[in-house]
């Protein structure tokens, strides 16, 4: 009998393993081809694609917790002031965040924002050593050498330091870091967030209205639609990342997010024909090698993944 009960607990813990990795997969490769929904409004000024993307998330995010009946709990444990210090600071990195890559895909850099989304790991390895005063084993110097060789590569080779990338991977990285300290879960945190941020996106986009300027509601009806969608597409992929920490390890999920920086890239070269030269293929060359040991150094010592922002990248 004992048997049988310690054979389907361990089924079900396999089943829960794979449901999870199927949730990581499932939600990385949204974000893997979050290029070809953004294409679709390149059309749109930056600004008020990020700015439609915090007001339908928010309106969206905060819609659920009535429904879940959780608005007095939510307010309870997000209206004091330290919490809303974090969440602000996590608001304006996550801001920039966005705005850059929207600006990036619609202006033709998708494979620089692959290479920011490759780098990001290695980031909060340096954020770690500098705040958190984390040591490195020697193979992660060595990544963290051969990354920036990278990066010098790009910059000299290619003729002009890859600043998309950088500003990707690092305001991601310094929103990774904030979470970590962050009291909230995800509903409650990514709500406060674009909670934050709804009121000068909702203002900004009425100005630009007034002033004639505005897309939603003065275009086609496809650039409306994919306009209000913004809101789904960015929480369904939060969605599925937070099912996948539940069910699968960090460490996992960690690895496994290098699919969206790949789908990328891969977009970005074959499918939107962006250049891709010599000096670029060195120089990408050089960080995949760092990161190829940086994946290798995690698995060899059981490292776990940095356990919040990971999921909510772009």
């Amino acid at each position: 009998m004992r048997g049988v009960i310690l054979a389907v607990s361990h089924s079900s813990e396999n089943h829960d393993l794979n449901k999870g990795i199927g949730y990581a997969i499932a939600a990385y490769l949204l974000y893997g081809f979050y290029p070809v929904y953004w294409k679709l409004l390149s059309q749109v000024p930056a600004l008020q694609l990020l700015a439609h993307r915090v007001l339908w998330s928010f309106l969206l995010l905060f819609l659920g917790i009535l429904i879940l009946r959780q608005g007095k709990a939510f307010r309870t444990a997000a209206l004091r002031r330290r919490v809303l210090g974090i969440y602000a600071l996590a608001a304006i990195l996550i801001g920039i965040n966005w705005l850059t890559y929207v600006w990036a895909v619609g202006a033709g850099y998708i494979v620089e924002t692959s290479l920011g989304y490759f780098i990001c790991p290695l980031v909060s390895v340096l954020l770690g050593v500098f705040f958190l005063g984390e040591r490195l084993r020697p193979l992660q110097w060595v990544t963290i050498g051969l990354a920036t060789v990278g990066v010098l590569y790009l910059t000299f080779g290619y003729g002009s330091l890859p600043w998309i990338a950088l500003t990707l991977a690092i305001s991601f990285g310094l929103y990774g870091f904030v979470k970590k300290t962050a009291p909230l879960g995800p509903l409650y945190g990514l709500t406060l967030e674009t909670g934050i941020l709804f009121l000068p996106a909702l203002g900004f986009l009425l100005y630009a209205t007034l002033a004639g300027q505005g897309a939603f509601l003065h275009g086609d009806f496809s650039t409306d639609i994919l306009l209000v969608m913004a809101g789904i597409v960015t929480i369904a992929p939060l969605l599925f990342f937070a099912s996948a920490v539940q069910r699968a390890s960090l460490s996992t999920v960690g690895l496994l997010l290098y699919i969206n920086p790949t789908i990328q890239f891969l977009l970005g070269v074959f499918v939107y024909h962006e250049p891709f030269n010599q000096a670029r293929l060195i120089g990408f060359g050089i960080i995949w090698a760092a990161l190829i040991l940086f994946v290798l150094d995690q698995s060899l010592h059981g490292q776990r993944q940095p356990e919040r922002g990971q999921g909510e990248m772009i």
